[in-house]
């Protein structure tokens, strides 16, 4: 799963780096097959065993072979843009997608996920696993012929060392939460074998477990875990101490201008298609997409109103695809923050006061879908027809609920009140993005028709992420969210995530985390819907975000540029890129 700027959907929290576009790894859009079965108890007392890795990898180079476009040239430069640096190239302290794209390259996750469904697989840096026969014990037989990028061997004890640091709260690492809900031990049977017992069998456990991205012990064993954050190696200042196992070897970090990574040639597996991968980094929108079609960098994130641009462009192409996730504002339920949006009803009109077909029509030019629900259209969960409350656009039900809930214009300067207080507040939101700027400012005007008056500002989206995170004081935020294949969505509304996962909303019901816990064991796919839906309806209801809407990725590459054909999931080629001399 991940963060994203909003609209140019590009943020990570199960980390499924079936993402990679430059590696041979395939992807496919998520189809309707009930997920999370191989990780079912088996009766009879017969363990669960995957699939080896050299076997996933067979499968899905038969699968695209006819596609794929044998790469003529190895030694290219390819040069991607963003309009948001990285936070940190330590992947414990990365949830952004510029920050997840970039470090995982560099290091490798235990297990990866096949590229067709999102789901778990072999490959990464496990062989194959095991899981026993009552479901609680994981046993990951590793790749024996990993090496550390320093020529340091891959064992066990980099996998242990990893997980007691991702278990540290001080490490200060987002995925913590979802770790510790999952395991209760960790220990290494030999060099080349980890167990991992869960606290009790749930279909979820290996896409709790997807992103898990190893550490070096050699390199990291000597640093205090409240000081990782700081260390030249998180920073990229120690360009030496950035050591992974993956394709790519870090070469420079240069904050606000572009990061460089260089081919790893003594990579244990399939090595890149190009030999340096360039991260560059634009002050907005409008400057990455003039660089694009200047030939200044290879492939982009498309705002909406660009398509027609690129349509009309002699050397350059684009696709449309759906996506993942969705967009969404989040209110702070902390009332030790504010108290503005403690009741549901609030909430509620902040939605019923928007026209989000005009959002998709006019805004997003059709490349989007009106959320009814949580759940996008690539979610065994999407149930348009079975959420509850469609959230249609009546500015009147907006000032009713508010009346309502006791926010009336008392004073007649056209905001609502309540015991003195006006509901007038700064919305933060990522910038970078004309189209986030023509969004936030429709949000504006159609809440001030019902009396709601909110100061837009707009934030480099690091910074967001540290005002809604580290420093959670803010009142409203606009983010972009992606979700793996499990689509469970406990990571963000679940009581226990504030703070160590992406609950920034301080949200808390029990009946919905009761509800999460049972679709989390819950084995049969029909009853796991049903439920996964009955929580969507309850946080439909809740309101403690507003999804406005489902998500389409909009990419654009140029014709120096082979085998590029993106999805939800990733690169549709098992080649991978290449680029012309």
């Amino acid at each position: 799963m991940l963060r994203q700027p909003s609209l140019v959907f590009s943020r990570f929290v199960g980390l499924i780096l079936g993402l990679m576009l430059l590696m041979p790894m395939a992807a496919q859009a998520q189809d309707a097959t009930p997920i999370g079965t191989s990780a079912s108890p088996v009766a009879g007392g017969e363990p669960v065993v995957s699939r080896t890795c050299a076997e996933v990898k067979a499968e899905l180079q038969a699968a695209f072979a006819e596609t794929d476009e044998p790469a003529a040239y190895t030694e290219g430069t390819y040069v991607v843009g963003s309009t948001s640096d990285l936070q940190s190239v330590n992947p414990f302290l990365a949830e952004s997608d510029p920050s997840l794209t970039v470090v995982g390259y560099v290091f490798e996750l235990l297990f990866s996920s096949d590229p067709r469904t999102g789901e778990p697989t072999p490959c990464g840096l496990t062989d194959y696993w095991e899981i026993s026969p009552d479901g609680l014990t994981y046993t990951f037989h590793l790749n024996t012929v990993a090496k550390w990028q320093d020529g340091v061997d891959f064992t066990s004890a980099d996998v242990i060392f990893s997980l007691d640091a991702l278990a540290d709260p001080a490490t200060a690492s987002v995925y913590t939460g979802s770790f510790l809900g999952t395991v209760q031990s960790w220990s290494a049977i030999d060099d080349d074998t980890v167990q991992l017992v869960a606290y009790e069998p749930r279909f979820t456990v290996l896409f709790d477990l997807l992103g898990l991205f190893i550490l070096p012990k050699h390199i990291w064993e000597t640093i205090p875990h409240d000081q990782w954050a700081t260390d030249p190696a998180s920073t990229g200042q120690d360009p030496s101490k950035v050591v992974g196992t993956g394709p790519f070897r870090f070469d420079s970090w240069t904050q606000g201008q572009e990061v460089k990574l260089v081919r790893n040639d003594d990579y244990y597996d399939v090595k890149p298609n190009i030999k340096e991968y360039v991260f560059r980094i634009f002050p907005d929108g409008e400057s990455q997409f003039n660089a694009f079609l200047n030939g200044e960098i290879d492939s982009v994130g498309l705002e909406p109103e660009q398509v027609a641009v690129v349509e009309g462009t002699e050397g350059v192409q684009w696709a449309s695809y759906p996506e993942r996730g969705f967009l969404y504002y989040e209110f702070n339920l902390n009332p030790e923050t504010t108290t503005l949006f403690q009741d549901a009803r609030v909430r509620q009109a902040f939605m019923w006061a928007l026209d989000r077909v005009s959002i998709v029509e006019n805004i997003q030019l059709g490349f989007a879908e009106v959320a009814k629900g949580t759940h996008p259209s690539l979610s065994y969960a999407y149930a348009p027809d079975e959420i509850t409350i469609d959230f249609t656009y009546d500015p009147e039900k907006a000032k009713a609920l508010l009346a309502e809930a006791g926010w009336t214009d008392t004073n007649g300067n056209g905001v609502v009140d309540k015991d003195g207080v006006e509901m007038s507040f700064e919305f933060l939101y990522p910038s970078g993005s004309p189209t986030n700027d023509t969004m936030v400012a429709y949000f504006q005007d159609a809440w001030k028709a019902v009396g709601i008056d909110i100061a837009p500002t707009a934030l480099e989206f690091s910074a967001l992420i540290e005002a809604t995170t580290t420093n959670p004081t803010f009142a409203m935020a606009l983010y972009g969210f992606g979700w793996d294949a499990s689509f469970l969505q406990d990571a963000m509304f679940a009581c226990d995530q504030y703070q160590i996962g992406f609950n920034d909303m301080m949200y808390c019901n029990p009946e919905l985390d009761a509800i999460f816990t049972a679709a989390k064991g819950e084995f049969d796919f029909d009853t796991r819907r049903a439920l996964v839906v009955q929580a969507a309806n309850i946080v439909n209801e809740e309101q403690p975000v507003g999804v406005i809407t489902f998500a389409v990725g909009l990419s654009g590459w140029n014709d120096r540029v082979h085998n590029f054909r993106p999805s939800a999931w990733g690169n549709l080629s098992y080649v991978g890129i290449w680029v012309d001399e």
